[in-house]
């Protein structure tokens, strides 16, 4: 008997593995499309050139919510490589600085015991801890004059945050309501 219920623990288990595969799949395609439209988009006179929304973060704070750290993680890295295929090296490490910096803020953020921050708060403090993860990868390759960027960053940040924040807030029910989005990783 006890063998039998090994074999059904194992099957349940190989089924959820294979469903944050999938999970992890379909959001890293997302964030790709997000991240192609989002470069179609020119770069607005008052802001920094080359600085984006960051739509494709919602995927992110998608997986943040509905799959184990390591697979918003992998997005990440799917992100950033896909910026050093279509952007180049300096793309890829500001890319994978600022995408890692920002992934574990909003993890931590999303996975306290005492949740204070709606999809909002974490928006911001996303795009803040991103272009902050920006900003140090910019100072390690270029210099300190980068800094003087920083004014700017965490206003732009409130901007950009809000808006994936809110964007997500409108998306997060109805996909968490797909099938093979129901449930969270933490059952």
């Amino acid at each position: 008997m006890r063998l039998w219920g090994e074999a059904v623990s194992s099957k349940f288990m190989m089924k959820k593995s294979t469903l944050h595969l999938c999970r992890t799949g379909m959001l890293a395609a997302v964030a790709l499309v997000l991240s192609v439209l989002e470069n179609m988009i020119p770069d607005l006179p008052f802001v920094l050139p080359g600085m984006k929304l960051g739509l494709s973060n919602i995927a992110v704070m998608f997986a943040l919510e509905m799959c184990p750290l390591l697979s918003a993680l992998a997005l990440v890295a799917v992100k950033a490589f896909f910026a050093l295929v279509t952007r180049g090296a300096t793309a890829f490490l500001m890319s994978l600085a600022g995408g890692l910096l920002s992934a574990l803020g909003m993890y931590l953020l999303i996975h306290c015991k005492k949740p204070v921050f709606g999809a909002l708060g974490i928006g911001i403090f996303g795009a803040f801890a991103h272009n902050m993860g920006q900003l140090l990868a910019a100072f390690l390759l270029v210099s300190d004059a980068v800094y003087v960027y920083l004014p700017l960053l965490s206003a732009l940040s409130v901007v950009t945050g809000s808006l994936t924040g809110l964007v997500f807030c409108v998306v997060m029910p109805p996909l968490s309501r797909v099938p093979m989005f129901e449930g969270t990783a933490l059952e």
